[in-house]
This record gives C-alpha cells, structure tokens and sequence, in this order.
C-alpha cells in the first residue's frame, strides 16, 4: 500500500480488526485489510508475524477513523 492515499491505522489479530471494520463501516467508512501472512500462506511463503493483519483508511477519513480505534482499544482493554 505504498504511494497511495490511504494510511495504516491498526495492526493487530483478526478479532480486534474485524471489530474495527464493522465499527467503521456503520459510520460510511469503507476500511481496507490486508493480511500478509495470508498472502505469503497463499504463494507458499511464511510471514514474520503470522496472524496480524493491518487496516487501511483513505487519508481523507483519518480524522473520523482515529476515534473508533481508540473505542475498540478501550473496550479490548477492559475485558
């Protein structure tokens, strides 16, 4: 995801990353995955860290996905 307009906001396992996909999707934002273990599993290479996938929004989204994982984090945190 180099050279483009979106921006890392999260990196983390599949659990908290699909709980801040849906969160963002219910507020018009629409989040991009991306799991390198999955695509080194898939063209028969291993990953550094399997099972950690990353989250990407538009830039111009930041302001109003920065909040939400702060939300996730806290909830996480208090369980």
């Amino acid at each position: 995801m180099t050279d483009t307009n979106y921006i890392k906001i999260y990196t983390g396992n599949f659990i908290i990353v699909q709980q801040i996909f849906q969160r963002l999707e219910k507020i018009g934002i629409i989040a991009v995955i991306k799991d390198e273990s999955e695509f080194g599993r898939l063209a028969g290479f291993g990953a550094s860290v399997p099972g950690q996938q990353e989250v990407f929004v538009h830039e111009k989204e930041l302001d109003k996905a920065t909040p939400i994982i702060e939300q996730v984090r806290i909830a996480m945190s208090s369980h």
